[in-house]
This record gives structure tokens, C-alpha cells and sequence, in this order.
């Protein structure tokens, strides 16, 4: 039984319990997959999985609380749903998890680059997704798409493509990849100068749309957040780098060791800044001095919510 059928099984037999079961379904394209959210039987037929199924699905959990969901989530969306546990922001016995394999989803800039010479993603006729290809037929023809040149970057490093725990899962679980951080090397060879400059560059192009915000399923003080509080009055409304950088570093300081890397605030960046790289910039530090990867373990807090007079993996200088 191929995944996706697996996957509407499980959710057919889970809809009587619950209020709601969120996953993908048909998006604005054929190349478009949206959120989806199932309460009755017949919805359950447009439930879509694979290669589209970008959104992190943990992102809408915090709105159920109070209500029994079922989720399906791929990896690195299982790891939301653990932080979010661990730090008491969602209840378990109101959530029920649906793992299964990802073999990465697509990339719909390394799509649009691809079919730049034929036309834009939303004219698309037909769209038929393989093991390893997608054929797209645009004006009569069809253009064949090897899935491995179009997976999303983030994809080619994720170590953990299954559901970290689940109370469900479908399918054989899949090998994931080392993630040597070899992003941040490029960066790490540049002089501070250069490196200060390469994101001044990066900010000029922003339009304060705050998507990348919206799209986090761990930015949940979007209500108190230093983008919109007038007291304290952290950030002007003024259309300079450094109040956009202040906002992007500010981010990535209140996700240090709790980014799970699924890569939301990039992808729905609409000008392409490539922000994730300040995120795992500090979850690689986090890593490195507390031994902490965020959302592999429901029941542990994130070491910067937590303090103790001795860390473990700190060694205090004797001065």
C-alpha cells in the first residue's frame, strides 16, 4: 500500500476521536500543496502527501488547544510538535501523531528556475509525482524533473526524515543524512567586515512582511513580539537595514536551541533572504556548549529555558 493511501487509512480511523486532522491537501497549482484540515470522511480523498507537502503542519497546533487534533507530520515537523511539548505550550493527550518518511520535499524556487523557459509554476496542465521524478506538462509538453536537483535544500542535511515519535506511522522508515553545517562555511571564511556586509545586503531586500514570523511553528509571542510592541518601542517603522536586522537577530536569539531547522522562515521569505542561516548558526552553538538538539525529545526543556548552578557540558574558568 503505497504511503499516501496508508496515511488516509489511518486518518479515516482517527476522525471520529478528533475535532480535526491537519495535513496537505490541493494548494492554489498543481505544483501547490496548502494545509488542509479534515472533519468529515469524504475530505479525506484530497489529502496529499510527498514532495509538495511543505508546510510545517505544527504550526496550527497552538490554535487547537483545548481541542483533541490529529496531525500528520513528516520529521522535522514531528520535532515542532515535540518542542512545543517540552515547553508545556501544547497538551499531549490532546494530540495525536501520524509519522511518516520523507524523502524531502520540493524546492518551488529550484522549480520555477527550472521551468523559467517554458512558463511560471501556475501554468502547469498536469503534474504527476514518482519515486524519483515529477513530470510536469506545460503548453503540450512534458518536462521531466530529477525530485533530487529540486529537494529543498534543508533536505539534503536532515538527519531525522521520520516522525521522532508518533502515536501512528506509515511506511518504511527512511535513512537520513549527516548535517555538517557546510551552509555556514562560506560565511565562517568571511572577515567580520565581509560578513556584516553580506547581511546588510541580505536586509536591504526585506519588506518587513514579517512572513517568516508567521511561518514558525515555534514563534508563539506573536502577540508581545519586539516587531510590533510600542512599550518597550524596540523597532521603528523606518525602512532602514539595521531595524530589520535587529528584528532578524532578535528571531534567531528567542529560537536559539529551539529551531528544529524545519525551514519555514525561509521558504516563505518573499524576497529569498536567506534567514535560516542565523538560526543554525545558534543551534549549532547550542549544540556545541549544551549538548542540546532541539525537538528530539518531548520531555526536555531547551537549556536557555532552564537554569542550574553547574551545566555539564561547561567547565567554569577558576579566576
Amino acid at each position: 500500500m503505497a504511503v499516501q493511501e496508508e496515511l488516509k487509512k489511518i486518518i479515516l480511523g482517527l476522525l471520529p476521536q478528533v475535532d480535526c486532522v491537519i495535513g496537505w491537501g490541493p494548494g492554489p497549482d498543481l505544483l501547490c500543496a496548502s494545509p488542509y484540515f479534515m472533519r468529515r470522511p469524504e475530505e479525506v480523498d484530497n489529502f496529499l502527501a510527498g514532495p509538495m507537502a511543505t508546510q510545517n503542519t505544527a504550526l496550527y497546533l497552538p490554535e487547537y488547544k483545548g481541542k483533541k487534533v490529529a496531525l500528520v507530520v513528516k520529521g522535522c515537523d514531528s520535532r515542532s510538535v515535540a518542542q512545543l511539548l517540552a515547553e508545556k505550550l501544547i497538551a499531549r493527550e490532546e494530540v495525536r501523531i501520524i509519522g511518516f518518511p520523507c524523502a524531502g520535499v520540493a524546492d518551488m524556487g529550484k522549480i520555477a528556475a527550472r521551468l523559467a523557459p517554458h512558463g511560471e509554476p501556475g501554468e502547469a496542465e498536469k503534474a504527476v509525482y514518482g519515486e524519483k521524478e515529477l513530470r510536469i506538462t506545460m503548453a503540450g509538453r512534458e518536462l521531466v524533473l530529477p525530485l533530487a536537483e529540486i529537494k529543498a535544500d534543508k533536505c539534503l542535511r536532515c538527519a531525522h526524515p521520520n516522525a521522532v515519535f508518533s502515536d501512528h506511522f506509515a511506511g518504511e522508515k527512511a535513512a537520513g543524512n549527516d548535517d555538517e553545517f557546510k551552509d555556514l562555511a562560506a560565511l565562517e571564511t568571511m572577515s567580520l567586515e565581509d560578513r556584516f556586509s553580506f547581511w546588510e545586503k541580505e536586509m536591504s531586500r526585506c519588506v518587513r512582511c514579517y512572513a517568516c514570523r508567521n511561518a514558525c511553528p515555534l514563534c508563539v509571542c506573536r502577540d508581545h513580539c519586539v516587531a510590533s510592541s510600542r512599550d518597550p518601542h524596540w523597532l521603528t517603522q523606518a525602512d532602514g537595514v539595521s531595524d530589520k536586522l535587529l528584528f532578524q537577530v532578535t528571531h534567531a536569539l528567542h529560537l536559539a536551541g529551539r529551531c528544529t531547522g524545519c525551514g519555514e522562515c525561509q521558504r516563505a521569505c518573499p524576497a529569498g533572504i536567506p534567514v535560516l542561516l542565523l538560526k543554525r548558526a545558534l543551534s549549532r552553538a547550542v549544540e556545541g556548549l549544551f549538548g542540546h538538539s532541539a525537538g528530539l525529545d518531548p520531555e526536555t526543556r531547551p537549556p536557555l529555558l532552564t537554569f542550574q548552578v553547574e551545566e555539564r557540558t561547561i567547565k567554569e574558568k577558576a579566576w
